[in-house]
């Protein structure tokens, strides 16, 4: 399918037109799907800055791949195509920000997925070398290999639960790691290529290639609890768990995220929504991320904004505006006061579209207003 090439080693995301039909500004509804490729829209002529976020100094040389806060300080970590890791440390005053490069590591290929233990005292990365490195942060350690695959590992995440590293690679596997050890604890095969991961204990949920979502429940971690064809029809770009374990997103290429519970008595809650589209323009879905304290959750697309959105009653909180390029990642930092954002080109055009030359790769912090990611009462139905 064309939506799964990869140019130049990196993969080209379609975007796909949406219908003409208009919907109320702030409300989550679904609509027709529609499969002509669109051309890239006007972004590309937007402000680069248009949230008037903080800037985070220095920029990464190439494009970022996964943004990643420390659960318990305002530590930031990016990984970049440049083969790099690196860490800001972020101090507030009242309304202000402020960043200070704290350190940085080198893989020996581009770097795709971070993630933190979650005592924040360690930093994982894996990429393109198909080797992740456990990096002692805190205590200023040298990088240790810890996981290896057979293709390009993709995502990971520190299992607390469990106190084991989980990783998601190309390769069709996920692998189980007790970092003290040089082989894993366990292997799962997967039915394709690992796209997307996120563990909220015990739920782990891995968005695969052919719109495959793969539910382990890691008290049996073994054993797949529930295998779900996506509700989007096209491929799956992202997936995170309800911070309640109760279900997750899924976000896809199509500008559309789809909102899953488990539970099958709770299937009417299930529903689809359009975003991050432009007009006839639709762009990728890139990231999703719940607010750790109010349980909304933002999203990134392609068309170099972000969102945020309430579930529960099916409501745009707020519609961020566009940057001049795609937003790639993102992250909420530990109580949420922070949200961070890169934004650089994504591949989604290929590598023929991509002039080192004029590319820019920025990370952005935006300090979210409560009335931006707080959930607001139902409307009422009128019904007594």
């Amino acid at each position: 399918r064309a939506s799964d090439k990869r140019i130049g080693g990196r993969q080209l995301t379609l975007r796909f037109p949406s219908s003409s039909s208009t919907l109320p500004e702030n409300t989550i509804s679904d609509g027709p799907r529609l499969v002509i490729m669109a051309t890239f829209g006007a972004a590309a002529n937007a402000n680069t800055n248009p949230n008037k976020s903080y800037e985070v100094t220095p920029s990464p040389a190439d494009s970022i791949s996964s943004l990643s806060f420390s659960p318990r300080a305002d530590i930031l970590v990016a990984t970049s195509w440049d083969n790099q890791v690196r860490c800001w440390e972020i101090s507030r005053s009242g309304t202000s920000l402020a960043t200070a490069p704290k350190a940085s590591i080198s893989h020996d290929q581009p770097v795709l997925c971070s993630a933190w233990k979650d005592d924040g005292t360690t930093v994982f990365s894996g990429g393109c070398d198909k080797q992740a490195k456990m990096w002692p942060l805190l205590s200023g350690g040298q990088p240790v290999t810890v996981a290896m695959h057979d293709a390009p590992i993709v995502d990971m995440a520190w299992i607390p639960g469990m106190n084991l590293l989980v990783t998601g690679s190309w390769d069709k596997t996920l692998k189980y790691w007790d970092t003290r050890q040089q082989t894993p604890v366990h292997t799962q095969q997967l039915p394709d290529k690992c796209y997307s991961l996120s563990v909220k204990h015990p739920l782990l949920v891995v968005g695969t290639a052919d719109r495959n979502l793969i539910v382990f429940n890691l008290q049996n971690p073994q054993t797949e609890f529930k295998r779900i064809v996506s509700p989007l029809k096209y491929q799956t770009r992202c997936v995170t768990a309800f911070p309640d374990q109760q279900g997750f997103l899924v976000g896809s290429i199509e500008g559309r995220v789809g909102v899953h519970h488990l539970d099958d008595s709770q299937q009417n809650k299930n529903f689809t929504f359009k975003c991050h589209r432009d007009g006839n323009e639709i762009y990728s879905v890139n990231a999703l991320n719940f607010h750790p304290v109010h349980g909304t959750f933002a999203t990134a697309g392609s068309d170099g904004a972000f969102n945020f959105w309430d579930k529960d009653s099916k409501q745009r909180l707020k519609a961020m505006s566009r940057c001049s390029q795609p937003i790639p990642c993102s992250s909420f930092n530990h109580d949420g006061s922070i949200y961070a954002y890169a934004s650089c080109y994504d591949w989604n055009k290929g590598a023929e579209n991509h002039n080192p030359a004029t590319a820019k790769s920025s990370i952005f912090l935006h300090m979210p207003q409560e009335s931006e990611v707080k959930a607001k009462p139902r409307v009422a139905s009128g019904r007594k």
